[in-house]
């Protein structure tokens, strides 16, 4: 072999020297590439077609959802905010529509707020074509705040003290009727106690017959709790600013037993007040919570579903979102907003005054 003789057992890398060959390459491994970093929340400004205070919203899911609010009025979106429809019930232009519940994107139920006849429900069918009334308060000097729902046909909707007893409805049959509960079957109601209609966040249910109400303008705070489809409530204890004006505006649970409620003194615009508390036992007992960023009172929170504990708050002071179920805050918006809701991390909604409405993501 060209005057080259090779040893028995001469390596390969010698066979490979002496012809002249280089050594292979070395192999490097393969570099996964994850995704990109998460960015931060983004805010999103819509056109609601409407100039009116916006003060409570319903989704149905990321693409179907309704708002109320003053003036009669009523919008809703069925792609996600890109257009909305905005409109009015006929005949009672003077009615505040402080809350909303939508089963879909042609069925919801809309309830006034007001004394007397001004606190009524509303029920359509057709998307808005037709609306009937359902229920209207015979009580002058009864107020009604919030509604919520189970599911298709069992509700509840709280209303002020009257006569030193709570005052709160029920329907089994999707909003057509409702009964009053004898307010003599549920806990006393202290004097002046009541409910405050700024977001339609002040009533909640969960699964199962879970549900909460917060309350507020009585020397003392508490949020009334049902395991049986709201037929019985208990009474407990929130240790939040409270008074005439003060307490608790909304209450938002994360699961069946951790939860956060919220509210504030509502004369106090500019300065920080005990207005968050959180739960652990599904509202059996509330211990104080860190306050949000923004100053003021909060008018709503929400739990935004499919996240661990994220939740976003509203108010004349703006918006703030937490990450860790309350325990910190961060500013999200400086602008007042009144109502929130959310479908999911993609699709969380503010609204607010002169027919504000935007759509928020967050990482």
């Amino acid at each position: 072999m060209n005057g080259v003789t090779l040893r028995a057992g001469a390596t390969l890398g010698a066979t490979l020297l002496l012809f002249g060959c280089r050594s292979p390459e070395p192999i490097r491994p393969r570099i996964e590439r994850g995704p990109p970093p998460p960015v931060g929340p983004t805010l999103t400004t819509q056109s609601s077609g409407t100039d009116v205070l916006l003060q409570a919203i319903s989704p149905v899911s990321d693409d179907v959802v309704w708002v109320s609010g003053h003036g009669a009025t009523y919008a809703f979106t069925t792609d996600g905010g890109t257009t909305w429809t905005a409109n009015t019930v006929p005949g009672v232009g003077g009615l505040q529509f402080r809350d909303v519940h939508a089963f879909d994107a042609r069925t919801a139920v809309l309830m006034s707020a007001g004394s007397g006849d001004q606190s009524r429900m509303y029920r359509t069918e057709d998307a808005g074509d037709t609306w009937s009334l359902r229920w209207t308060n015979e009580e002058p000097d009864g107020f009604y705040d919030c509604v919520d729902f189970w599911d298709r046909e069992r509700g509840v909707a709280y209303g002020d003290a009257v006569g030193g007893q709570l005052r709160i409805l029920r329907t089994s049959d999707g909003g057509r009727t409702w009964r009053r509960l004898d307010g003599a079957t549920l806990p006393p109601a202290r004097d002046g106690e009541g409910g405050f209609a700024a977001s339609g966040t002040c009533v909640l249910t969960r699964p199962g017959g879970l549900g909460w109400i917060a309350t507020g303008n009585a020397s003392g705070a508490r949020v009334l709790r049902t395991a049986d489809y709201g037929e019985t409530w208990t009474a407990h204890d929130v240790p939040v600013v409270s008074g005439q004006g003060a307490g608790l505006t909304s209450v938002a649970m994360i699961d069946d037993l951790v939860g956060v409620a919220f509210g504030g003194d509502l004369a106090v615009a500019d300065a920080h007040t005990d207005n968050v508390a959180r739960t652990v036992d599904g509202g059996l007992s509330w211990s104080l919570g860190a306050q949000p960023a923004m100053v003021g009172a909060i008018y709503g929170g929400a739990h935004v579903p499919g996240t661990t504990g994220s939740l976003v708050v509203v108010g004349p002071g703006g918006a703030d979102l937490s990450f860790d179920g309350g325990a910190t805050w961060e500013p999200l918006d400086s602008s007042a907003w009144w109502g929130v809701a959310a479908s999911g991390s993609d699709a969380i909604w503010v609204a607010g005054p002169d027919g504000r409405i935007a759509r928020i993501s967050i990482p």
